[in-house]
C-alpha cells in the first residue's frame, strides 16, 4: 500500500455480498468435487455444505422477513424488491452481485444434481440434490441485505398524502383515584 493512501470505504451491506460470494464458492467447490469424484466423503462434504447453506438461508430469510415487516409500517415495501432486489430500493452494483450468486447456485445445484441422477450403487437418487435448497441461502441473504439497506419510499395514505411515522396507540392518562372507581359501582 502506497503511503498516504487509504483503504477504500466499504458500502453498507458489503459484508453480506461477501458472505454471499464465500457462500457460492465453497457450495460450487463442494458440489462439483463431489460431482466429479462422486465418492461417500465427496458426497458428506457437498452435502453437509448444502444443508449448512440452507439453514443459514432460512435464518436470513426468517431475519429479513421480520425486518422488513417492521420497516412495512412507515415504507412501501414490496416482497419482489426485497427478496429479488428489483427497483430503486437496491443499487445496480449490488443487485447484479446478489443476483449472479443466486444463478450460479441455481445453475449449479441443476447442473450436479442431474448430473448423477443415480447413487454409486445404482440406486435411485443421490446425496447431490440436497443442492437444490442452496438457493434458499441466496434468496435469505438477498432479503437480509435489502431489509437492512435498501431505501424505500415513505408510505403514504389512500388519499396521497405521506404518513407520518408510526405511533403505537396510548391511552389516556386515566386517574387512579378512588372517586373514579366509585363512578362505576352502579353497573354491578
Amino acid at each position: 500500500m502506497v503511503s498516504g493512501q487509504s483503504k477504500p470505504e466499504r458500502a453498507a451491506g458489503d459484508v453480506i455480498v461477501l458472505g454471499n460470494a464465500i457462500g457460492t464458492f465453497a457450495f460450487v467447490v463442494t458440489a462439483v468435487a463431489a460431482a466429479i469424484v462422486f465418492s461417500t466423503p465427496a458426497q458428506w462434504v457437498g452435502a453437509v455444505t448444502a444443508m449448512g447453506l440452507f439453514a443459514i438461508g432460512v435464518f436470513a430469510f426468517l431475519w429479513s422477513f421480520y425486518n422488513a415487516v417492521q420497516r412495512s409500517r412507515d415504507e412501501e415495501i414490496s416482497v419482489t424488491q426485497v427478496y429479488l432486489l428489483l427497483g430503486p430500493p437496491t443499487p445496480s452494483r449490488v443487485r447484479w452481485m446478489m443476483l449472479g450468486m443466486l444463478l450460479i447456485q441455481c445453475v449449479t445445484a441443476m447442473a450436479t444434481a442431474l448430473a448423477r441422477p443415480n447413487g454409486p450403487d445404482g440406486s435411485p437418487g443421490s446425496s447431490l440434490a440436497v443442492g437444490i435448497l442452496v438457493p434458499m441461502f441466496g434468496i435469505g441473504l438477498n432479503g437480509l441485505w435489502c431489509a437492512f439497506h435498501g431505501v424505500f419510499e415513505p408510505r403514504v395514505d389512500p388519499a396521497g398524502n405521506e404518513k407520518l411515522p408510526f405511533q403505537p396507540i396510548s391511552t389516556p392518562d386515566v386517574p387512579s383515584d378512588a372517586h373514579s372507581i366509585d363512578k362505576n359501582e352502579g353497573h354491578g
